[in-house]
């Protein structure tokens, strides 16, 4: 059996993952969006709470940032050759479909002749050419979320 015969397609994704010990390693491509294929994975292998990381060349991103004073996200979308070049976040239990993420991340990319960077909470990140995530689901336990009434936003549990 070649290592193609043991990965794992999500239907209608171009993405491909595949799991060694307790990790889950994830290719996303072209034109998949990386937030929704981790989402998928979690779904399809039944992980209710998790961390993961990750790098790649992708073309769009939303960039929030939480402002205190509204309670609201304000949110850049950038887009052209964005270098992904740290990814971070986690899922846990507690979310429409069951499960939430909570993701950050940071880009390089050119703005004429100037080098930028940019970084912040995530709502989405469209992939060019491909993403590497590492997805750990947690051991042992599962972690939920509650909902927080004087931010507005929501934090661990850990009596999920």
């Amino acid at each position: 059996m070649t290592n193609k015969d043991k990965s794992k397609y999500m239907e209608g994704m171009g993405m491909e993952y595949r799991k060694f010990a307790d990790t889950y390693y994830i290719r996303v491509d072209r034109d998949d969006e990386i937030i929704s294929s981790i989402l998928a994975v979690c779904n399809a292998e039944g992980v209710k709470s998790a961390i993961y990381t990750g790098i790649g060349g992708c073309k769009e991103a939303q960039i929030q940032t939480f402002l205190p004073e509204t309670g609201e996200f304000e949110t850049r979308t950038l887009s052209g050759m964005l270098e992904l070049v740290s990814l971070t976040g986690n899922v846990v239990s507690g979310g429409e479909d069951g499960l939430s993420h909570h993701t950050h991340a940071a880009f390089a990319y050119k703005d004429g002749d100037a080098h930028r960077f940019a970084a912040g909470h995530i709502k989405s990140i469209t992939v060019l050419y491909t993403a590497e995530i590492e997805l750990r689901p947690v051991i042992g336990g599962i972690i939920g979320k509650q909902y927080d009434p004087e931010t507005g936003t929501g934090f661990w549990s850990f009596e999920a």
